[in-house]
C-alpha cells in the first residue's frame, strides 16, 4: 500500500489528526510540515491505476480539478497568500495528489534568485524540520481556518 493510501486509510477510521474536509473526489490535508504556513495536499479517493491526470475520465477529472482549485483558493484565503504554488508530483508516491502552497515574500529567505523562487529552491532539511511541525493547537486552529474558508466558498456556489 501506498503512503497516500495509508494516510486515507487513517482518515477513514477517523485516526488522521491533519484531515480537513471529504470532498467528491478528494481529502483535504493540513500538510505535516508548515513552514510554508497553511501547506495543504488534496488527496485523491482513489489509488486504482490512475497515476497522470489524463488516466481519469473527463468528468471525473474536470471535478477533481474543480474541487482542487476551490481548496486552493480556501487556503489562499486562509493564510493570506500572496500567491498559490501547485504540484502534481508522483514520483515518489504514484498516487494522484496536489501539493498546496501558499507563498508569502520572503518565505525562502535568500535562497533561489534572491529570496524568490519555486519551493523547491528551500532546503529540504529546513522545509521538512522538526521546527516546521505544528504543535496541536496550532495545527488545529489551522484546520479550522481553512475548514471554514471550504465552508465559505462551497456556499458562494450554491
Amino acid at each position: 500500500m501506498c503512503l497516500i493510501c495509508d494516510r486515507i486509510g487513517m482518515i477513514r477510521r477517523g485516526e488522521n489528526p491533519w484531515f480537513v474536509r471529504e470532498m467528491e473526489t478528494g481529502y483535504a490535508v493540513i500538510g505535516d510540515h508548515q513552514h510554508f504556513r497553511g501547506y495543504t495536499l488534496f488527496l485523491y479517493k482513489e489509488h486504482g491505476d490512475a497515476s497522470e491526470l489524463f488516466h481519469l475520465a473527463p468528468a471525473r477529472r474536470a471535478k477533481f480539478m474543480e474541487e482542487m482549485c476551490l481548496v486552493a483558493q480556501a487556503v489562499s484565503r486562509a493564510f493570506h497568500a500572496e500567491k498559490m504554488n501547485y504540484e502534481l508530483l508522483g514520483m515518489g508516491d504514484s498516487h494522484l495528489h496536489w501539493h498546496l502552497f501558499p507563498r508569502v515574500a520572503g518565505d525562502i529567505e535568500t535562497y533561489g534568485n534572491r529570496g524568490k523562487g519555486p519551493v523547491w529552491w528551500y532546503p529540504m532539511e529546513k522545509m521538512y524540520d522538526d521546527s516546521a511541525r505544528p504543535g496541536e493547537a496550532e495545527r488545529e486552529e489551522m484546520k479550522r481556518a481553512l475548514g471554514r474558508e471550504i465552508d465559505r466558498l462551497l456556499a458562494e456556489g450554491d
